[in-house]
Order: C-alpha cells, then structure tokens, then sequence
C-alpha cells in the first residue's frame, strides 16, 4: 500500500484517500494534500491527510507523481 510512510508525503501531492463513510465500499477520493493529520512515521493503513479545497479528511491509498 502507498502513504504509509510520513517521510516521502507533502503539501500539494496528488493522491487517493478513502474518506471514513467510504471504507466498506471503497470509493476514493482524489485531490492533493493541503497538510498530513498523522504524526507517526509510519502507518499501516495508510497516513491520514486533509485534502486542499474540500477539506475531506481520510486515509491515502494512493499517490501519484507530478
């Protein structure tokens, strides 16, 4: 999985979160991140990060390179 490692994260990344109400059926949200919620180096589930704009909030399942 991608996004589990704090370190290779930052502001303006575009990625894929799975917002909360959307874990059992998966659907992702898409957008780039406007600051990282969790503060561990490492996350097995994916860092938790705030989407710029929308303000969603959820966990990366997916990051893409610019």
């Amino acid at each position: 999985m991608e996004g589990c490692y704090r370190n290779e994260l930052y502001p303006g990344l575009l990625v894929d979160i799975v917002l909360k109400e959307d874990q059992k059926n998966g659907k992702l949200t898409r957008g780039r991140i406007e600051n990282i919620l969790t503060s561990k180096s490492f996350h097995s589930r994916g860092c938790k990060v705030r989407l710029e704009g929308s303000g969603a909030i959820g966990r990366i399942r997916h990051t893409y390179l610019d």
